[in-house]
């Protein structure tokens, strides 16, 4: 299966201490990639990579804030220069606001576009300036199914994950010609630190289950045969796609 091997490989996933950025750097390290795990949290990134090194893992961590433009492009360039390359990055930091529209607070949506959105736009392009040079690389988007549809109380979120999958499009517009290969992946309802309140509403997880053709909430480790795959040279000619893992829910009414 040497089209998804990911040995000699670098990933730098993005909000990769916890829920779906954990997952994800796992299943990548269990592809034989190396990782670069990311957060603005110290404590929980080390914590984060202990995990992993103690599964047999080559872990580093950067620690940088994805909203902050220059933060972002300084932490990207020394780590390129004192570590080595970044092959494939994973922007998944993100985060969720809960509001009728109505009454939305206007610095929860800017909140929202930075962190779900400009953040994809300013690691993807620190991290694709360095893979331009190399001819090749991988860049995949955390997007959702809110890239394709909407939920009373989310507009905002709605509007960030639709953006995703546009940016994507247009990375892959501007960048294939380059060598690199610019995806995303939109997870349906996970069990995770972000839907915990969902998780938790009896009401909520009965709709879900009769809404997904599945019948119910997806694990965090079902998003990493996706990842792997986008990650690898099996993908070689995948570009602009967003890759719904969701059992089925934006296939059906």
């Amino acid at each position: 299966m040497e089209l998804f091997s990911l040995t000699s490989k670098r990933a730098l996933i993005t909000g990769s201490s916890q829920g779906i950025g954990f997952a994800l750097a796992q299943g990548l390290s269990e592809a034989g990639a190396e990782i670069v795990l990311n957060g603005r949290n110290t404590e929980k990134l080390n914590a984060a990579a202990e995990a992993l090194r103690g599964k047999g893992a080559t872990v580093h961590t950067l620690a940088f804030d994805a909203t902050d433009h220059d933060a972002v492009r300084t932490a990207i360039d020394d780590f390129e220069t004192s570590t080595g390359a970044i092959d494939i990055l994973v922007n998944n930091a993100g985060m969720q606001h809960r509001a009728e529209l109505e009454n939305f607070p206007a610095e929860a949506f800017e909140k929202l576009l930075q962190t779900n959105i400009s953040s994809v736009f300013h690691v993807g392009q620190a991290v694709a300036r360095h893979m331009i040079k190399r001819g090749s690389g991988k860049i995949i988007n955390i997007g959702s199914v809110q890239t394709a549809l909407a939920r009373p109380g989310i507009a905002p979120y709605t509007a960030t994950k639709g953006a995703v999958g546009n940016l994507t499009k247009g990375m892959a517009t501007d960048w294939a010609q380059h060598g690199l290969q610019c995806n995303a992946i939109a997870p349906g309802y996970f069990d995770t630190p972000l839907n915990a309140a969902l998780v938790a509403d009896p009401e909520f997880s009965a709709w879900l289950e009769k809404r997904t053709p599945a019948g119910r909430w997806g694990n965090v480790e079902e998003l990493v045969g996706a990842c792997v795959f986008l990650s690898s040279d099996a993908s070689s000619f995948v570009n602009g796609h967003t890759l719904y893992v969701d059992g089925g829910i934006t296939a059906s009414l």
